[in-house]
């Protein structure tokens, strides 16, 4: 029996054919390729690489030996066509090895020095006291005279590593190396574990129940060694019902080896079960020493131990780069629109420009390409930039300075020329993390010390507090305005990661176990999956967008030991480690593949892809049919929860409420009349309220006037002396690691900048 499914579906599945004789010969579309065999395939599989036809007649040498690249394309040696974009980008693309055999070497412009490793950075670099060549020789004797400057000395609230760095005196002897030496963890007094514990070699103590669990819990997996677990498995072995574990040659030996004689069992010996219609078996029978077992062909699984059914590949995340269609015995890959898939490695990589870094590296902002790997410097001479986004269509950068408490913005255009910087929000105590609204234009923010999320337009204009509850110490914060929804983490306890509505609705939680200290979220919008950095455990995990099918891509204290950012693209990811000063990438889907880009970094907080993949164009509702969607003040995207969600909603400045038309805002003032924010509607509405609105106003004026009036007959005294503001060591912001005064990792020593504008 097969299912019915299966029936005229162009397969022969019966040993006989049967469910295929009787069959309507299939007519392909015109779309479709038409196989030798008569199977149809889609067009754009033909010629890609990958046989498709059972007979591999899409991908015969004669048929692809005449295929014709695009003008926008290179052709490889071997036929093959790939984006003129991946020609001499430093990678194989073509799968010879062809578009990478006649490539100049690079050369740096007039105003770049070259590393001896030919990398390329701003000559304003060299000799700054900041190493940023890998081999160091922008910051060398040669190069300068000099040695670099020795490091700062530690606050008295710090302890100083062997190493040089300074790290919180509370990290001293904690059992996690926080020193780049682990001189911190030196010489410490013995740590005991509770009753109910498992201590670690290294000194660490985790829950006795994970020991022995099959998951490395310890660092340097003391917890899984020595596990006295029975392994009986493979061809040459039989596990007896009690127990024991015995070569498979003594079974049927007439001999007993079990202690209950599990192995001499006299009705099932030397009996071929698989001659009775095929054992039951759907496929493959296998006879064994005592019973049987049935099997099945390559993409196929048994579901009830005799029916074999299709596996679904597609269920595995990391089986496709993007696309993953279903087939019966297979699957086939394919690339989102935009993509190309690298025939050599099966990654579906962007055409067009190509994608760079741009990460904070706290007194600039750094862009680094993915493919020929320039190293340029974007923006300078700032003062604390602790997060960074950019709305990528617009070509504008945005950017939170914790020293100015204010978020600034520039253009950037295709020579990375950056723009006059223009300050759109003031007032954020202690800005963590911005992401952009590239559809809605709007921009959302984490604020630590305020403890809330906030939105505004993006020039500044308008803003809303959405959340001030339940948060502790909100930190990396993204959106996904094509859902309408926004996520952030926060490392406060208890830590999580949380998602809700971009328009302040529909809060919940999406991760609250085995989380510590979530610095950086991303979202993968192609995938459907949200990554996050655990500081403290020292990992990077991904769940979907409802918080399940939780995966560890990695766990690393030499990779990890301090991440604080990451960003993806296309198949890989990339972080910044504040420990180790450095930026990473790896394999979003395995954590295979690990490559250092940048190191020797002063302080980098905060790292994006510049793309315009990253950033796929949506439908702004809020300007559909009227400007601002009738809003009187901002209009939100709302979570899409399901066909019926509305598409937007609007929202209303702090003290003013939404009124019954949803559209109008309005608030108390003090001396008891309403004030309307502003009237959506046509003229002739305007011209109906605007008396009423003449009245508020000459009300609000005379409530100030009297206000005034009072405060000037109180009584009052005078100084002649000016009066002097007095600032305390307490005042001053020490940014830690995250950004924050109270935990974090700062690599190297922090120094406290302080200038006249600081004074209030």
């Amino acid at each position: 029996c097969i299912p019915l499914l299966w029936k005229c579906d162009g397969d022969e599945d019966c040993s006989d054919g049967s469910d295929e004789s009787t069959c309507v010969k299939k007519t392909c579309a015109e779309s479709d390729f038409v196989c030798i065999s008569g199977q149809c395939v889609p067009n754009r599989w033909q010629c890609d690489g990958d046989p498709d036809c059972e007979d591999g007649s899409d991908e015969s040498a004669e048929l692809c030996r005449n295929v014709t690249c695009s003008p926008a394309e290179y052709t490889c040696s071997s036929g093959q066509c790939i984006s003129k974009s991946f020609f001499c980008n430093g990678q194989d693309d073509c799968s010879d090895g062809s578009d990478e055999l006649e490539c100049a070497p690079p050369t740096c412009g007039v105003h770049e020095f070259q590393c001896k490793t030919s990398t390329c950075i701003p000559i304003s670099w060299v000799c700054d006291d900041d190493a940023d060549c890998s081999d160091y020789s922008d910051e060398s004797l040669e190069q300068c005279g000099r040695q670099p400057a020795p490091p700062m000395k530690c606050s008295t609230s710090e302890v100083q590593c062997s190493s040089g760095e300074c790290i919180h005196q509370k990290w001293r002897c904690d059992g996690d190396p926080d020193c780049k030496d682990g001189s911190d963890e030196v010489n410490c007094p013995s740590r005991t574990c509770r009753p109910d514990q498992f201590r670690c070699e290294d000194g660490n103590c985790i829950h006795g129940s994970r020991q022995c669990d099959g998951v490395r819990d310890c660092l340097d997996g003391s917890d899984e060694a020595s596990c006295n677990i029975i392994q009986c498995s493979g061809p040459g072995k039989f596990k007896c019902r009690s127990g024991e574990c015995i070569d498979i040659n003594k079974v049927c030996n007439r001999q007993r080896d079990c202690k209950d004689w599990s192995d001499e069992p006299f009705k099932e010996c030397n009996v071929n079960e698989c001659l009775v219609n095929n054992g039951g078996c759907s496929h493959i029978c296998r006879d064994l020493v005592i019973g049987y077992e049935c099997d099945c062909p390559a993409g196929f699984e048994l579901v009830d131990r005799r029916t074999c059914g299709d596996i679904d590949e597609c269920q595995n995340p990391g089986i496709c780069s993007q696309i993953c269609i279903n087939l019966k015995g297979g699957y086939k890959c394919e690339c989102s629109r935009g993509y190309q898939m690298d025939l050599a490695t099966g990654v579906c990589k962007a055409v067009g420009k190509e994608p760079s870094l741009i990460f904070t590296n706290r007194r600039d902002i750094r862009k680094i390409g993915l493919e020929r790997k320039e190293y340029i410097q974007l923006v300078e001479q700032l003062r604390n930039t602790v997060a960074l986004d950019a709305d990528i269509a617009e070509q504008k950068l945005y950017w939170a300075d914790l020293g100015q408490k204010a978020i600034f913005s520039a253009s950037i255009d295709t020579r990375d020329k950056v723009g006059t910087h223009v300050r759109i929000l003031d007032n954020i105590h202690s800005p963590a993390g911005i992401a952009v609204d590239w559809v809605y234009k709007n921009i959302y923010w984490s604020d630590s010390s305020a403890k809330t999320i906030s939105v505004a337009s993006l020039d500044g204009t308008k803003r809303q507090v959405l959340f001030h509850s339940e948060l502790r110490e909100p930190a990396s914060i993204a959106v996904d305005p094509l859902s309408g929804f926004v996520y952030w983490s926060d490392w406060g306890e208890p830590a999580k990661i949380e998602k809700a509505g971009m328009n302040g609705f529909d809060r919940h939680q999406l991760v609250t176990t085995e989380i510590q200290w979530p610095n950086g979220i991303v979202l993968d919008l192609v995938k459907s999956r949200l990554y996050w950095l655990d500081s403290k455990l020292h990992m990077l995990s991904s769940v979907d967008f409802y918080g399940q099918d939780r995966r560890t891509v990695l766990k690393s204290y030499m990779f990890l030991p301090h991440p604080l950012a990451l960003t993806i693209f296309e198949d890989r990811v990339y972080w910044i480690d504040g420990e180790n000063e450095a930026v990473y990438g790896a394999n979003k889907f395995t954590g295979a593949e690990l490559v250092t880009l940048v190191n020797n970094l002063n302080d980098a907080q905060d790292i994006i892809v510049y793309h315009e993949l990253v950033q796929p164009s949506g439908r702004n509702w809020c300007e559909e049919n009227r400007a601002n969607g009738g809003c009187s003040y901002l209009c939100l995207p709302a979570p899409q929860i399901n066909e019926h969600s509305p598409k937007y909603t609007c929202a209303c400045p702090v003290g003013y409420f939404l009124q019954e038309d949803g559209l109008r805002c309005a608030g108390m003032v003090t001396c008891g009349t309403t004030s309307e924010v502003a009237v959506a509607g046509g003229t002739s509405a305007a011209w109906t309220i605007l008396p009423a609105l003449l009245l508020v106003m000459a009300a609000v004026v005379g409530c100030l006037m009297w206000h005034n009036w009072q405060q000037r007959n109180m009584k009052s005294m005078n100084f002649d002396n000016p009066v002097y503001l007095k600032t305390t060591e307490e005042d001053l912001t020490i940014d830690i690691g995250r950004h924050s005064a109270s935990v974090g990792h700062t690599y190297p020593a922090i120094s406290v900048v302080s200038t006249d504008d600081d004074m209030v």
